[in-house]
């Protein structure tokens, strides 16, 4: 598989328990840094729009705790 390195977003520091990205094989692939064996695989346009949506605030009551 033709893949490129796990990148973690820099706004996880140094802790371990965050999402990493990379390309393969013309996909995007997803996974836990703490839990490597899941992999979501996606195309960059799905990646794109869902990002998109997450910038407008469209998932963040998925972030909400209830109380």
């Amino acid at each position: 598989m033709d893949s490129s390195v796990w990148q973690k977003s820099s706004y996880s520091g140094a802790n371990d328990e965050c999402v990493e990205v990379r390309t393969a094989d013309g996909l995007v692939e997803l996974r836990e840094s703490d839990d490597g064996e899941v992999i979501v695989r996606t195309t960059p346009a799905k990646l794109a729009a869902f990002l998109e949506a997450a910038k407008a605030g469209e998932f963040d009551h998925h972030a909400n705790t209830p109380s």
